[in-house]
């Protein structure tokens, strides 16, 4: 049996994770709007934090925090009703590359690619993310693959 992982001060979670998150809310989001999520996602991340039993799957905790803030974010209706537009001078996410790759997949099964490939995700961080097991998590990713592979060969 596997020993749970003590949790880190907040603070040491905090600088950790914060690069990734900011980088998958200005995807999301745009640069201007992800300010404010950035700020709400380790506000929700505080809140919950004194209640965590352990610090496995941090990092998949942050980002789902923070895709959770974004969609919440998106929801809301806008001034002028447009989507944000993304600077220039934002870095490209990670996974920027398998973008056009994945757009037709199936969600579970692009989630569970991008995470894997892109952040580079252990499957037990993806299953969290996904609320399902880690075989389950192998297994999109795997099939996400696989379909990639067979549309390339068409």
């Amino acid at each position: 049996m596997m020993e749970a992982l003590r949790l880190p001060p907040f603070e040491r979670f905090y600088e950790e994770h914060r690069a990734d998150v900011l980088v998958q809310l200005r995807r999301m989001l745009g640069r201007d709007a992800a300010e404010d999520a950035f700020q709400e996602t380790f506000l929700r991340a505080l809140r919950a934090y004194p209640s965590l039993e352990h610090a496995r799957y941090l990092k998949a905790w942050a980002l789902t925090i923070a895709r959770n803030v974004a969609l919440d974010t998106l929801r809301k209706p806008r001034a002028g009703g447009s989507l944000p537009e993304l600077a220039a001078e934002d870095a490209p996410a990670p996974h920027v590359e398998l973008e056009h790759l994945t757009d037709e997949l199936p969600p579970t099964e692009r989630t569970a690619v991008v995470l894997r490939y892109g952040y580079d995700l252990s499957y037990a961080d993806i299953a969290a993310t996904l609320g399902s097991s880690e075989d389950a998590a192998r297994q999109a990713a795997s099939s996400g693959v696989r379909r990639l592979r067979k549309r390339r060969s068409e």
